[in-house]
């Protein structure tokens, strides 16, 4: 059976984040991707001009509509700025009975938060509870929290612990805004606490890092892999999208990581500009 994951997010017209990251990510792990849109954005690489958040009723159809039809291994839920939107994606899990790889999209990368108060109770209330993984970075962690941005690997497990008692079944902490040599993540899960640490790289082009990561553990997942194993093949994948684009230049401003490194040649990005 062909495997099958289903993103539920945002629209990034230009390509590099949200839904197109997502479905370029499926599709690059052999995974056969669906959708489910819940934004349309003005995007490119040097920022955020529009948002247009769909109606609660579409986003829950679509949702119905590919749960009913396709057997779905696994789901990634990325953008959902609308406490609307958020009650009723969660709603239409709980109805299929499952759960999702929520990346809890609040913070551009300029810093300017992009959920208000009521979106991010929703967020904590509703969807927390139905992640099978959690994935946030260290500002959203500590968003979530109400607590200031970890600093040491320590803290950084700390806090994935406290986030744990809100719901998820195990939580990945991304280290990647720590200054070190190494970029560090942390799972923690009920299986114990994983480190994985892999070589910075230093790069403009890291757009949709965050959307790629967690569809990548939603396509090792699909295919049947362990949450641990799917972790470290995601990561690993991510990796080799950053370094594969450090050459390449799209845009003007911070461009794509290479979702398909493994099947254009490196060169490719070179004659990109």
């Amino acid at each position: 059976m062909i495997p099958v994951a289903l993103t539920i997010a945002g629209s990034d017209s230009g390509g590099g984040a949200g839904i197109q990251a997502d479905l370029k990510t499926f599709s690059a792990l052999g995974t056969f991707g669906t959708s489910v849109l819940t934004a349309v954005t003005a995007q490119n690489t040097r920022g955020v001009t529009a948002v247009e958040t769909l109606s609660p009723a579409i986003v829950a159809a679509q949702i119905d509509a590919v749960l009913g039809d396709f057997h779905v291994g696994a789901i990634k839920i990325g953008m959902v700025s609308s406490e609307a939107v958020i009650r009723a994606i969660a709603g239409r899990l709980r109805a299929h009975g499952r759960h999702a790889v929520v990346d809890p999209v609040m913070i551009a990368t300029s810093g300017d938060r992009l959920i208000d108060e009521d979106a991010l109770g929703a967020l904590k209330e509703e969807l927390l509870p139905l992640a099978e993984v959690l994935t946030p970075n260290l500002p959203e962690a500590a968003l979530l929290l109400g607590e200031r941005v970890a600093e040491t690997e320590a803290e950084m497990r700390e806090q994935g612990q406290r986030l744990r008692a809100l719901g998820p079944r195990a939580v990945l902490m991304k280290g990647g805004h720590r200054q070190e040599a190494e970029s560090v993540d942390w799972l923690l899960s009920d299986a114990g606490e994983l480190r994985l640490a892999f070589p910075r790289v230093e790069t403009i082009n890291d757009h949709g890092t965050g959307c790629t990561l967690a569809a990548a553990i939603a396509a090792e997942l699909a295919k049947g892999h362990q949450l641990n194993e799917a972790v470290r093949e995601a990561r690993t994948y991510l990796q080799g999208a950053l370094q594969s684009a450090k050459s390449w230049r799209l845009g003007g401003g911070r461009g794509p990581v290479h979702h398909f490194h493994a099947l254009w040649p490196a060169i490719a990005g070179e004659r990109a500009s």
